[in-house]
């Protein structure tokens, strides 16, 4: 997955600088997609599990609204510190510590019985998770520089449209199978989880935390790095100090962003499966294969959004239109159109909205100095996450007591188009 080359002054000194970038990109990205993959499984099991749980546990869409949400109490609350730990402790430890806790939270939540356990499952996997992704951003900016970051966050995140690619047809494989008689979605967890245990060991020793530890690059590709990444400054070079970073107007209005924009994916990732059922009336095997296509398309436009982005050094617009075209489709859906095929194809245009957020998240590194950065990006991304709770349980809430999926998907039209008029609002600078 190679990102784009520095300008340098020589064709000698372009080429290794090319050299060294696809290097690094090489080593990381892969890795870190695979380990993001595994993330978005264990986060979201639950929404195809759901199918299988109501079917045997007899579960409301309301406890199912609960237990997609309760998971971002924790979540939320821990994001901060979870992201200051990757600066001050080691991103390959936490990294490696969260990824052990939370596949091992995913298998034990597959002795679930009750909507109490359902929510305390989901509890403690959200506080597992919480400094995964905050470190994974602060961690990217360790090693790529700011013409690059774009491009490398967007094939880091590639890894959630093809989370559910991967995941969507296996999982519905998966709930149609009862093995020595445990109900398939009990499976479902386990199998989901064990991956994460292993991955977790892995990156412990595969993993390097800055690039003057990284054995695997020659001295001269350590030393070049380290100086390119030493000479960039943010746009903001003023020092400021954690307190301020949090008061500033540029970040309320990126978490306000956020919140809007996760408001609207999270509801659509976690009920889009269940609306999909209930609409078609197919199989847990075809709508896992159908629930495949929206994410194609998000995993095409997040990459094509992202390189754009990177060509043309510009971010907001590419974080605001994806949200426009999701609000657009969200319009559409509300009509509950009787064509599965049409269905499917705003379903299709909504996931396209998952193409904001590889642009949006370069944008905190660099605006903001390395510290305010960290504390910055965990801030947002606890601000946004609230939103994983308010999506999926008013959608579960609504849907409950009217009986429609209309009134839900009318609140996550409204939330992308707040969200992505507040990405246009958002300053260049800090």
């Amino acid at each position: 997955m190679p990102v784009a080359t520095s300008r340098e002054s020589s064709p000698a000194a372009a080429q290794f600088a090319e050299r060294t970038e696809h290097h690094i990109a090489l080593r990381l990205l892969p890795f870190l997609f695979i380990l993001y993959i595994t993330n978005y499984l264990d986060r979201t099991s639950v929404a195809y599990a759901a199918i299988g749980m109501s079917r045997e546990l007899g579960f409301s869409d309301r406890v199912f609204g609960m237990g997609a949400g309760v998971f971002f109490i924790s979540y939320v609350a821990l994001q901060v510190p979870g992201a200051l730990l990757v600066e001050r402790w080691s991103a390959r430890r936490m990294i490696s510590a969260a990824m052990i806790a939370w596949g091992s939270l995913t298998v034990l939540t597959a002795l679930v019985h009750t909507p109490a356990q359902l929510y305390l499952a989901r509890f403690a996997l959200g506080a597992a998770e919480a400094g995964f992704f905050p470190g994974v951003i602060v961690y990217l900016s360790h090693w790529f520089m700011t013409e690059d970051r774009a491009k490398a966050t967007s094939n880091f995140m590639a890894a959630i449209p093809l989370s559910f690619v991967i995941g969507s047809p296996i999982a519905g494989w998966i709930l149609g199978h009862r093995w020595f008689a445990i109900e398939g979605w009990r499976w479902l967890f386990v199998l989901e989880g064990m991956p994460a245990i292993l991955l977790g060991a892995v990156a412990f020793f595969y993993l390097t935390d800055w690039p003057g530890e990284a054995n695997w690059l020659a001295p001269e590709q350590r030393r070049w790095i380290e100086q390119k990444l030493q000479e960039e400054k943010p746009v903001s070079t003023q020092a400021i100090t954690m307190s301020q970073a949090l008061r500033s107007r540029t970040i309320l209005l990126l978490s306000s962003a956020t919140f809007f924009n996760y408001f609207a994916l999270y509801s659509f990732a976690f009920w889009f499966p269940t609306m999909l059922k209930r609409q078609s009336g197919f199989s847990d095997v075809h709508v896992g294969l159908l629930g495949t296509v929206p994410y194609l398309a998000a995993f095409i436009a997040m990459q094509a959004n992202a390189g754009h982005s990177d060509k043309t050094r510009e971010r907001h617009w590419h974080s605001a239109v994806p949200l426009f075209v999701g609000a657009a489709a969200l319009l559409g859906l509300i009509t509950q159109p009787r064509s599965v095929a049409l269905s499917l194809t705003l379903f299709t245009l909504v996931g396209i909205a998952y193409a904001s957020l590889p642009t949006f998240w370069a944008i905190p590194t660099e605006i903001l100095s390395q510290s305010a950065a960290a504390a910055a990006v965990g801030m947002i991304n606890a601000v946004g996450s609230a939103a994983g709770f308010a999506g999926p349980y008013l959608f579960g809430y609504l849907n409950a007591r009217t009986g429609s999926f209309s009134y839900g998907l009318a609140l996550m039209m409204v939330s992308a188009l707040a969200g992505g008029l507040l990405m246009l609002r958002t300053p260049r600078s800090a």
